[in-house]
């Protein structure tokens, strides 16, 4: 929500307008009178002292300059967006493939409300990401101006911490602090709000950079409390999350599976899963409740690395909010916190198992036959045959994708991410900040219609940015996941039709997306596909693009 949105780019510049170049200089001019430096200097200066040098911006007036800085210090590459959820997003998606935070630039209260679904997904990722939200100077906020907003209650219900500083002198310190927080394990969000007047005033002290806690191990009780029941006990699952699911954890609890006959799993929803050739086919706890009771029906001890227990997504009349078996034991071998790799090290060498490799997934798949039917097992197949080496494919796929997931295993290696909040809106942003994270490396996005229309502005900085990103866009042109929630109620189970003109309200086809004119309006390519042969030649097309996005509106 900026209401003075820059328009060029904060690196490619953020400059573009007359009355912008006006604020730059001011600045300049004000700091090389005085000798110093402002606030929003020693903003700038103190995260890229930190190990912060990706911005996700889309700044307005009461940023302008903080936007100053930015131009004038080197160092920092900024990423405009033109809507704050894409910030946020990005900043999420940004994490998951670095491991290092990112900042976000956004314009006040309003600017973070409207970024606060794709922090919620954040939050409940484990994302590390240092927010940087405008505000009222100082001695006008109490005039209650119209963008004054309880800015402060809004950032903590996604913030393990919210700084406001006062004064100018505070600035760095309190950013220094804020990229701690952020890089605490398993990865935080903090948030400090800027009144304009301590980011224009001169005193700004550029802090050194603060310690950042390291990943513990649990316990040696707790490893060997776990190794007695791996070698008592019959019927015991190991749920892997966080970083559980990555490839060195991966080869230390295969120890472990082969060692007790324990089997292995990961959690519903993951920040990210390193899978593919050289990795586990780990399945996930399904989705839904009653599947999910079923797969874990059989579980007497179930031990969780780096996972929380599995619970439904929503609560159900009739149906239990815990998905484990209430006769099953739950001990915990690691938290999301600690150092889930080290601790299956630990549990793997106390049990004596044998150092191995991880068996083969098996070959990567034939590319499906052209005129092959279109279902989610093909397109699956079609994925697995043609992924490049290390994508990153980012999982907001819903309805029609949920078996994607499990039939690209022997595709080669490449990272997995989830939306793990549940606020729909998620693929496009995180899609740009996977990509500027880890340059090189193609991007897939598998996005439903639906959720994508939360987030279209993604695209255009997608083209901006020049970023490899394909978004394989699955058009069913109606939410399909809620289709058959509502038939579930309507007394008509399994019978769409039973409910009515309420269904009008999942339907997206009167009139249609046009999500190829929508791409092109961004500067993205794209095209449509009928068929499975169409698009394998699309995919094929767009991973040949190694400096540009392309959108490929699968029609279902």
């Amino acid at each position: 929500m900026a209401l003075s949105l820059v328009g060029s780019s904060l690196q490619r510049t953020l400059w573009a307008s007359a009355s912008t170049r006006r604020v730059r200089h001011a600045a300049t001019v004000a700091t090389a009178a005085t000798g110093g430096m402002n606030g929003a200097e020693s903003l700038v200066r103190t995260l890229l002292a930190s190990g912060v040098d990706t911005c996700f911006a889309n700044p307005g007036t009461s940023e302008m300059h903080i936007v100053a800085a930015l131009d004038r210090v080197p160092g920092m590459r900024c990423v405009l967006a033109l809507q704050e959820n894409t910030a946020t997003g990005a900043a999420d998606g940004y994490y998951r493939v670095t491991g290092k935070p990112a900042c976000t630039l956004l314009h006040n209260g309003p600017g973070l409300a409207n970024g606060l679904s794709n922090l919620h997904n954040a939050r409940r990722g484990n994302s590390g990401i240092v927010n940087v939200v405008g505000d009222q100077a100082t001695y006008h906020r109490p005039f209650d101006p119209p963008l004054t907003a309880p800015t402060e209650e809004w950032a903590r219900g996604v913030s393990a911490l919210v700084r406001r500083p006062t004064r100018p002198e505070d600035v760095g310190a309190d950013a220094a602090v804020a990229v701690q927080v952020a890089r605490t394990p398993p990865g935080q969000i903090a948030t400090l709000i800027l009144p304009s007047d301590t980011a224009w005033g001169q005193g700004g002290v550029v802090a050194a950079p603060l310690p950042t806690p390291a990943r513990i191990l649990p316990a040696p009780a707790t490893v060997r409390d776990v190794a007695r029941v791996l070698r008592s006990k019959k019927n015991v699952l190991l749920l892997l999350g966080g970083h559980a699911l990555r490839e060195g954890a991966q080869r230390e609890a295969h120890r472990i599976a082969v060692a007790t006959g324990a089997r292995l799993m990961g959690t519903t929803f993951n920040g990210c899963i390193q899978r593919g050739q050289g990795r586990l086919p780990l399945a996930h706890v399904p989705f839904g409740v009653d599947s999910a009771l079923q797969t874990l029906s059989w579980v007497e001890h179930l031990v969780l690395v780096g996972a929380p227990p599995p619970v439904g997504f929503f609560g159900f009349p009739g149906k239990p909010s815990t998905l484990w078996p209430p006769h099953a034991q739950v001990h915990i071998l690691a938290r999301e916190e600690h150092d889930s790799e080290g601790a299956l090290r630990a549990l793997a060498d106390e049990l004596g198992a044998a150092k191995i490799s991880v068996p083969s997934v098996g070959s990567r798949p034939e590319l499906p036959g052209k005129d092959a039917e279109l279902t989610p097992q093909t397109v699956g197949r079609l994925l697995a045959a043609t992924m490049p080496e290390h994508a990153v494919v980012v999982d907001e796929a819903v309805t029609f994708g949920r078996t994607l997931f499990h039939d690209t295993h022997t595709a080669p290696p490449h990272d997995w991410i989830q939306v793990t909040g549940g606020a729909i809106g998620f693929g496009p942003p995180a899609a740009v900040g996977a990509a500027v994270g880890a340059p090189g490396r193609r991007v897939l996005a598998l996005q439903g219609d639906g959720s994508a229309m939360y987030t279209p502005q993604a695209l255009w900085t997608q083209a901006r940015e020049r970023l490899p990103v394909t978004t394989l866009l699955l058009s069913n042109r109606r939410y399909e996941i809620l289709v058959g929630e509502l038939s579930k109620v309507c007394n008509g189970a399994g019978n769409p039709g039973a409910c009515g003109s309420s269904m009008r309200l999942l339907e997206l086809n009167d009139p249609a997306l046009g999500w190829v004119k929508l791409a092109n309006g961004m500067g993205v390519e794209a095209a449509q596909a009928h068929t499975l042969g169409q698009l394998a030649d699309l995919l094929r097309h767009s991973y040949s693009r190694n400096d540009a996005p392309f959108l490929i509106e699968l029609l279902l």
